[in-house]
């Protein structure tokens, strides 16, 4: 049963139920919001561990990812070694105006070159500004937070605990071999 006017009556009500609550409205430049942990801003380049393997740049849905590199012969680390070539980074842009903020980019890295910064204050006046060098992605990787820890009562993963594994029998190896060099020595010392 439809009372006539129940409609304006409900909208009525969720009006004065706003205006009695404070607002919520964040002076942007004067007061920075509070962003999530996993907030999508800016990537970052952690060049270091770049390999130029142009993952990234094949992966990218918009082909935002410009990437230019050379080889380089590499001397041999030993005597009687060869030589080995690597590739050396030239250059290393992102479109931030093509960009869709995806994070493919980021999951495909194998060297956990790029992340992601929580910055978002990049805008510019002009749209070729927008993208962005080597250099400056660089500058955005210091403003990356640390992840987050791992859960205390999470299960130690496999890899780990086979390597904590071989170092305990390795140490043990080591202690026993140093305990049966002290008693040939104290045995030695015993006979003489």
């Amino acid at each position: 049963m439809n009372i006539p006017g129940s409609g304006l009556a409900k909208g009525l009500a969720v009006t004065l139920r706003t205006l009695t609550r404070r607002t919520q409205t964040v002076q942007y430049p004067d007061a920075q919001p509070e962003l999530a942990p996993r907030t999508r801003g800016v990537i970052g380049l952690f060049e270091e561990n770049c390999t130029v393997c142009m993952l990234c740049a094949r992966e990218c849905p918009d082909w935002c990812i410009y990437i230019d590199s050379h080889k380089e012969t590499v001397p041999p680390a030993a005597p009687g070694g060869r030589e080995r070539s690597r590739n050396v980074l030239d250059r290393f842009a992102i479109d931030f105006a093509l960009c869709m903020y995806c994070g493919i980019c980021i999951e495909v890295c194998p060297f956990d070159a790029l992340f992601w910064s929580p910055e978002f204050e990049y805008a510019e006046t002009d749209i070729l500004d927008l993208t962005h060098e080597r250099d400056r992605l660089r500058e955005w990787m210091w403003t990356v937070p640390e992840p987050p820890a791992l859960d205390p009562a999470a299960e130690e993963p496999k890899e780990i605990a086979a390597a904590r594994k071989t170092a305990e029998k390795m140490a043990a190896a080591q202690a026993a071999q140093a305990a049966q060099a002290a008693q040939e020595k104290q045995a030695k010392e015993d006979g003489a």
